[in-house]
């Protein structure tokens, strides 16, 4: 096996990943655009509703990689019961973490206005933060369902069906948002609607998938509606929870980043949003080689074959360098442009927006081979000790940086940004001395 070899493997496993992860972030880019022609005010209140709700969404999404760890590993070894264990139990799983966290989000929504925000942007934002919470359920069964099936090598059909949730997202958007078809037109809250409707029925376009497709019929479950079995739902959460803990300690760095802009103007909340969804939609490659390398090296530890398992970290690295350095240059030299399609005629708001971008491009190369190197250690069980080093990386060093930088040594707004860019470069290194140096022990 040659680096080459194993990343054009890898590269055909990650492709559907990937689009179908930028096709989601299409989705965000498409709601900021559709609710900034309402103003400035909307948009800084879908911004900071939609910083609050990717807290517990990332964690989930964080619990959820264990569906495809355990599942790739049940697959190497040829185990279809086991499979069938796992979708279940992580369907079960994910109900009652989104309900979990939906009833968390519905019972603290009047603290918002306690977060130091402009007060008019914070009163906007509370019945769409309700909504969308709301979609928790339905889109961490949907990932779990996903992650299942990705697992067995069939990310096409899954692909298929949530594009076309995300195609229907864009239309609900634009009936409810604005009143399109005689409908009512709800502004905000309309976008907050069709974000739950779309997962609602993706969902069960899914289940129907599991239930007509014969070639799934042996790896997934006969009966959904059984005992818990207790043994496996322990597995997944002690895989999951420190996966999710992690995905929590980096996305809740940007979402604290959000709030310390926030406390500046409105108008550079509005950029933090801008900015979080160009940089979010190039970070959906690396993510999508991620949860790759994840599968992969997961169905090695099942069929036993890690001796040679290096050759897998250093193309996960290189095929991820590649692209890393694609982005970066996108955003260095077309940032500005970029800003400029979201907003017209806020020219602090453009201003803002292009000065992240360009912070976004120099951390895109570190950010890239941090979730690489996650992506490896999650197909080895290890999920642990990322979450520790991520804890350090952007809570004990980037954050405190940022905030410096921005209210202490006056760099202002962007000073919050190149602190993340220092708990990046912080993560990367550490975790891939990590990867490294690991040794699988079976669990």
């Amino acid at each position: 096996m040659t680096i080459h070899r194993e990343s054009k493997t890898i590269f055909i496993l990650a492709l559907p990943l990937i689009i179908g992860q930028i096709g989601q972030m299409l989705l965000g880019l498409v709601d900021s655009i559709m609710v900034a022609k309402l103003g400035v005010t909307e948009l800084a209140a879908l911004t900071l509703a939609n910083n609050l709700f990717f807290v517990p969404f990332v964690f989930g999404i964080g619990i959820m990689t264990c569906v495809s760890v355990r599942t790739a590993t049940a697959k190497g070894a040829g185990d279809a019961a086991d499979a069938r264990s796992i979708c279940r139990n992580s369907t079960y799983l994910a109900l009652i973490v989104g309900t979990l966290f939906f009833l968390t989000a519905w019972l603290g929504n009047g603290l918002i206005e306690n977060l130091k925000q402009d007060p008019v942007v914070a009163g906007r934002s509370r019945e769409y933060f309700v909504i969308i919470s709301a979609s928790l359920i339905p889109a961490l069964v949907s990932i779990s369902l996903k992650n299942h099936v990705d697992a067995l090598d069939r990310m096409w059909t899954a692909f298929n069906i949530s594009m076309a949730a995300v195609v229907l997202n864009i239309f609900l958007n634009w009936v409810l948002i604005y009143g399109a078809l005689g409908a009512p037109a709800l502004g905000l809250e309309g976008a907050g609607y069709a974000t739950l409707i779309s997962r609602v029925i993706l969902v069960i376009a899914m289940l129907i998938w599991f239930a007509k497709d014969k070639s799934l019929s042996k790896w997934t479950p006969h009966r959904w509606f059984t005992r818990l079995d207790t043994g496996e739902l322990k597995a997944l959460t002690k895989l999951g929870f420190p996966a999710g803990l992690q995905t929590l300690t980096e996305v809740g760095a940007f979402v604290m980043s959000g709030i310390l802009i926030g406390m500046i103007s409105k108008e550079a909340l509005a950029a933090q949003q801008i900015a979080m969804v160009c940089a979010g939609i190039a970070f959906m490659i690396p993510l999508g080689i991620s949860i790759a390398l994840t599968i992969r090296i997961g169905e090695k530890v099942g069929q036993e074959l890690t001796s040679n398992i290096r050759i897998t970290y250093l193309s996960g690295w290189a095929l991820t360098l590649v692209f890393s350095t694609l982005t970066a240059i996108s955003f260095l030299v077309f940032g500005g442009d970029m800003a400029k399609q979201f907003i017209e005629n806020e020219p602090e708001v453009i201003a803002y927006a292009t000065s992240f971008l360009v912070v976004a491009g120099v951390f895109q190369i570190v950010d890239g081979q941090q979730v690489a190197s996650i992506g490896m250690l999650r197909g080895l069980h290890d999920t642990t000790t990322p979450a520790i080093i991520g804890f350090f990386s952007y809570w004990i060093v980037g954050i405190p940086f940022g905030y410096w930088l921005a209210f202490h040594a006056g760099v202002g707004p962007i000073g919050v940004w190149w602190g993340l860019a220092l708990g990046l470069t912080v993560a990367s290194f550490l975790l891939a001395i990590r990867l490294w140096r690991f040794k699988f022990k079976s669990p």
